[in-house]
């Protein structure tokens, strides 16, 4: 069943107890088990705080991936059983650290940092996890499926099946901003409508293929420690700064 989506209004500040998402150390090894994971995610923090509303929409997405996956919708789902498993735990581990700031990878510092924030809608904290997600983890996702599976990138089907993933994250991101972004809503809430206009130029498609062309030019430089590090760093830091102003009080 597709986890209900975050609902705009109310923000509460969470507890310090309830920072911390409990996330096993251990990667999970199928995409039944990352789904379970999401979850346990899910229950355990409170349905306000950033993270879920990011982990929520993300769940909705993997169901939808997973029921795909063995219904022939894949030209090789083996292969995106891989990327999906992958991709899944850098969330993961990066969700681990949520309890110390200072671990938290820098890609996602700033929803980590702003996810108990005032002013804030559900819709924004959704869209910079998926922004940190995909800008970020996604490129570095391909490239270790392809290393775990002895293929690249541009072999066989993975462009095709990776583009076929966009058609399911259509219907999550917009059923998302549906929720929030009601006709009436806006009619009558500048502030809705103020949020409505600075997450209109951010899509998760764009996103994606931005993504795409950074996993080519990661996988390029794989083999050199130098430009793999000056690249993963200047990612991270664009991604970092892309996340702020989607999570930008108005």
């Amino acid at each position: 069943m597709t986890p209900p989506p975050c609902q705009a209004g109310d923000r509460l500040i969470v507890t310090a107890m309830s920072i911390a998402a409990p996330v096993p150390d251990t990667p999970v090894a199928s995409v039944t088990e990352a789904i379970a994971r999401m979850e346990a995610i899910d229950a355990a923090l409170p349905a306000t705080d950033g993270v879920a509303c990011f982990n929520r929409m993300y769940l909705a997405v993997t169901q939808q991936v997973n029921s795909q996956i063995s219904a022939g919708f894949f030209a090789d789902p083996a292969f995106m059983a891989q990327l999906d498993v992958t991709f899944a735990n850098l969330y993961f581990a990066a969700a681990g650290t949520l309890g110390d700031l200072a671990a938290v990878p820098s890609a996602w510092l700033p929803l980590a940092e702003r996810r108990d924030m005032a002013g804030i809608e559900p819709i924004q904290f959704a869209l910079a996890g998926m922004n940190a997600h995909i800008n970020h983890d996604l490129p570095l996702a391909v490239v270790a499926a392809c290393e775990a599976l002895s293929t690249s990138p541009d072999a066989g089907s993975h462009y095709d099946d990776y583009q076929k993933v966009d058609e399911l994250l259509d219907g999550a991101e917009q059923a998302v901003r549906e929720s929030f972004e009601t006709a009436a809503e806006l009619a009558v809430d500048r502030h809705l409508a103020a949020v409505a206009d600075l997450l209109g130029n951010w899509t998760i498609n764009d996103a994606r293929d931005l993504a795409w062309t950074n996993c080519l030019l990661l996988w390029a430089v794989r083999d050199n420690p130098i430009a793999r590090g000056l690249f993963l760093d200047t990612l991270a830091a664009s991604t970092a700064l892309a996340s702020r102003l989607l999570l930008v009080a108005v």
